[in-house]
């Protein structure tokens, strides 16, 4: 925090730019209404260009014309330019549409500005009682002598005890509304947190990937000692501190008992009075929803970096960029060479623009196509015995059955792998079936999408499909499929 520090941070860093920019109110009050408060990790440019100029067009109304002069699509890529760096602009695989993400800096200066708005009350209780479980833990955990430990369990069995035989006599103790009040709003604030720490997480492997091809485009050794030490890199990702902590957060909230027990928790606290006379957020709800569905962009990106990376160390790919540095470092070497020494004279011709010229009269005449000649023949009708029965021998899967039979499953349960799923219900139709159950997972917005309900897709686990099947002979064999884990919730 000295003063060389400080004036560094106000000149580069993102979140400090945004909250001395003279258009921070539109900046921020934009990006929270698109992005934080409805959990949004990725919009396309022209929904979020549409959604700006809404924007733009009702503030202008209110401040005059001359409140911000520019148009939606430059306000976007001033933005994301380098010296500001609030925004992520990026363009996914395959399409030419460019996408935009919020970088976690900006998310951090959002999230300090929530936190000047007055609160009904500041509670300190909820806090304490955080701090000290905290220590508890961390007492509890690193404690190597079995004789305290067993001491410290013990104590606290009693103290059960004495809480259970305190019920029993009707002795109820209860939280008061200001004690109820103080641990939503620390529920609140941690459950935002954590959303927002999703995208450092995210950044921070794209940082890490980014210095991976750096190391991939300068390296001038040989290629296996290149991959042994990418490995060892990718590998230190997941053995570090963060990932250690996304794995264990992953695993605790990908089981389905933690999540019934979530929902069936959130549903108790919100309906009691005290907590209704907060006004909590309508996604408080379901939050834990929106924990997985971050936390699936997060794999879903480090997934891409990894399917990038692999792409990149390609031989071609590789040899190709070897090329394309040696051009440089002989061009960088030429220029050096001649840096002190001017060459006199001319160096280069460079071809002037000029337009191409077509004259009308030099296109072609049009040439009618030819008529094809059709011979006139007559029909026989043979006397071949054919089997018409394999006209009709097509396998046709009834996706309406497997809707119904996922949406039978998820009245029962608030989520279900497909593994479970088909233990349940075999499959009828082999791999044509199963086909149509990843088509309904990945459906998306079509029209034969699963109405109301989603699939998430968790693919650090594979999971064996079995069935029955005949083989050419007539035989009863079973067929197996290793595919990621498949899950569907509501």
């Amino acid at each position: 925090m000295d003063h060389a520090s400080l004036s560094t941070l106000r000149d580069r860093h993102p979140a400090w730019r945004l909250l001395a920019s003279p258009h921070a109110p539109l900046v921020a009050s934009f990006l929270h209404r698109v992005f934080v408060a409805p959990n949004v990790r990725v919009m396309s440019e022209a929904d979020l260009a549409e959604a700006l100029e809404d924007e733009l067009f009702a503030l202008r109304e209110q401040l005059g014309p001359e409140a911000y002069p520019k148009g939606a699509q430059d306000y976007l890529n001033d933005w994301a330019a380098s010296d500001k760096g609030w925004l992520r602009k990026f363009y996914k695989p395959g399409t030419d549409e460019a996408q935009f993400d919020l970088t976690p800096a900006t998310e951090k200066a959002i999230a300090w500005l929530r936190s000047l708005t007055e609160r009904p009350f500041v509670g300190t209780e909820s806090r304490l009682l955080t701090l000290f479980a905290l220590l508890e833990q961390i007492s509890a955990g690193t404690e190597a002598d079995p004789i305290k430990r067993v001491a410290d369990l013990r104590k606290k069995r009693d103290e059960l005890d004495a809480e259970i035989a305190r019920v029993l006599t009707g002795d109820l103790p209860l939280l008061d509304d200001t004690a109820v009040k103080d641990r939503f709003q620390q529920f609140q604030q941690l459950a935002r947190e954590l959303l927002a720490d999703f995208r450092e997480v995210e950044h921070n492997f794209r940082l890490l990937d980014r210095k991976v091809r750096e190391k991939i485009a300068l390296w001038e050794g040989a290629k296996g000692a290149l991959l042994d030490e990418i490995m060892n890199d990718r590998d230190a990702i997941g053995d570090s501190d963060q990932g250690r902590s996304f794995r264990a957060f992953w695993d605790f909230l990908m089981s389905s008992r933690r999540q019934e027990e979530l929902s069936a928790r959130l549903d108790q606290v919100l309906a009691l009075p005290a907590v209704a006379q907060l006004s909590p957020e309508p996604r408080t709800r379901r939050v834990h929803h929106d924990w997985l569905e971050a936390g699936e962009h997060t794999q879903r990106t480090v997934a891409q970096l990894s399917q990038q990376l692999r792409r990149f160390l390609d031989d071609r790919a590789f040899l190709e960029n070897r090329r394309i540095l040696d051009l440089l470092h002989g061009i960088e070497s030429k220029a050096l060479g001649i840096r002190e020494t001017t060459p006199s004279g001319t160096v280069m011709h460079i071809d002037a623009m000029g337009a191409n010229i077509e004259l009308p009269l030099e296109r072609p005449l049009f040439t009618p196509s030819v008529k094809p000649l059709l011979t006139d023949l007559a029909l026989v009708a043979g006397e071949d015995d054919i089997d018409t029965a394999r006209l009709f021998d097509q396998i046709v899967v009834d996706k309406a059955r497997l809707r119904s039979a996922v949406q039978r499953a998820l009245r029962r349960q608030p989520q279900i792998t497909l593994c479970e799923l088909l233990d349940a219900e075999p499959l009828r139709q082999g791999l044509a079936e199963l086909v149509a159950y990843l088509e309904l997972a990945h459906a998306g917005d079509r029209s034969d999408a699963l109405e109301g309900l989603r699939a998430l897709v968790d693919e650090a686990v594979e999971e064996p499909i079995r069935w029955q099947a005949c083989n050419a002979a007539g035989e009863a064999v079973t067929r197996e499929a290793r595919l990621p884990r498949v899950i569907f919730t509501r």
